[in-house]
């Protein structure tokens, strides 16, 4: 899967590959799934915690980095066959049964896997990988319970989980850390929130349309920016301060649902979610819309400065745009060669060109670079363990 050397920075990128065309449903493609990494200058492309797939119908997504780019996270997925079957029979998820899904961090210098949702469970299904800046100890994740999402802090070694939303019966998702730590923001049944960082005093900002969606906040904690719409099928970005105030449209995405189809047989859920994201200085929006025939990259300003990045042959679909930690380089999924890569560009999207070649019935997607603090050419990779 190498595409060969150039200048790229030589930071890594965190992504998964499956199969895309399995008969069978979504299931049978999904459990291909297999964590990857890869320079970013298309080098040494490789797997990753390949021993947590050695059992049958155990799979691996990339999921994200520590800060110190030393730790590498990645889920670890099964679900039974029954489960299955009947998701497909009711076109939806039972995620309370016949399902593990959990998080699990990855040394980088030492190949030593930690099952982290292992360690004091608290639910079969776990996923989300975040971090407050002021405690270092500290990560974040969401875990179902009674099938409800709920969003948990725990310790770095899995340790002293604690529900931020005991007792509710709301479905909560897409949590967002504060940059300065102190808050966080979500969705609580579609409605958009805020909380403090321990989850006391939610409030719900108001937006005028029932469906609302991953909020993440700008670089200087400023805005909160999300999609919103009248229902799921017909969103938008938008921003809005902490308080409430400043609410505004600043993206029409021309119809998209923001939901990438990232399998080419039917799929229920219809996707992944193709959400909106900051610019490393907080001056640019980037996300994708409908224009035209395909679904192109678009950036714009908070002063409503709008630049097309992106100019596709009909049918084609860009997805999931990711922006490296010193703000340089964009990575991003399209359909542009007739499968899904991943492509490498710099911030305006000039000068792109392919970081992965995966054949024809697979897919590459959830790309996640890897944090420049310790990113160089001389970063070790992990010892592999194989089946």
């Amino acid at each position: 899967m190498v595409v060969g050397k150039s200048d790229r920075p030589q930071f890594l990128v965190g992504f998964t590959v499956l199969r895309t065309n399995l008969p069978g449903g979504r299931r049978a493609n999904v459990i291909t799934e297999r964590a990857r990494l890869v320079r970013a200058d298309g080098s040494d492309d490789r797997p990753i915690a390949e021993e947590l797939t050695c059992e049958p119908d155990h799979w691996t997504q990339f999921a994200g980095w520590s800060p110190d780019a030393r730790t590498a996270y990645v889920y670890s997925g099964w679900e039974s066959a029954e489960n299955a079957a009947w998701e497909e029979e009711h076109k939806g998820f039972r995620m309370t049964e016949g399902w593990l899904l959990d998080l699990c961090a990855v040394d980088l210098t030492t190949g030593q896997i930690t099952d982290l949702s292992a360690v004091e469970r608290v639910s079969n299904y776990n996923q989300g990988c975040s971090f407050w800046p002021d405690r270092p100890s500290q990560m974040g994740f969401e875990a179902l319970i009674d099938g409800q999402s709920h969003p948990f802090t725990m310790d770095r070694n899995g340790r002293n989980k604690r529900d931020l939303a005991a007792g509710s019966s709301s479905f909560i998702y897409g949590t967002s850390i504060s940059p300065d730590g102190r808050q966080i923001a979500y969705h609580r049944d579609y409605r958009l929130c805020v909380a403090e960082a321990d989850g006391a005093n939610a409030r719900v900002i108001e937006t005028g349309r029932p469906f609302n969606f991953g909020p993440t906040w700008s670089p200087d904690g400023g805005w909160l920016l999300f999609v919103s719409g009248a229902s799921n099928h017909t969103t938008d970005v938008f921003i809005v301060r902490p308080d409430g105030s400043g609410l505004r449209k600043i993206g029409d995405r021309g119809g998209y649902e923001g939901v990438i189809a990232f399998l080419d047989v039917p799929d229920f859920h219809g996707g992944s979610s193709d959400v909106p994201i900051w610019s490393k200085d907080g001056a640019w929006v980037y996300y994708t819309a409908r224009l035209g025939k395909a679904i192109e990259l678009t950036r714009v300003s908070l002063d409503g400065e709008s630049q097309q990045l992106t100019h596709s042959e009909d049918g084609v679909l860009n997805y999931h745009p990711k922006v490296s930690s010193d703000g340089c380089w964009l990575i991003l999924g399209s359909t542009r060669t007739g499968v899904r890569q991943l492509f490498i560009a710099r911030s305006d999207g000039s000068d792109s060109r392919a970081l992965t070649d995966v054949p024809t019935g697979w897919g590459a997607i959830h790309a996640c670079c890897q944090p420049a603090r310790s990113a160089s050419a001389n970063t070790p990779w992990p010892r592999q363990a194989r089946c």
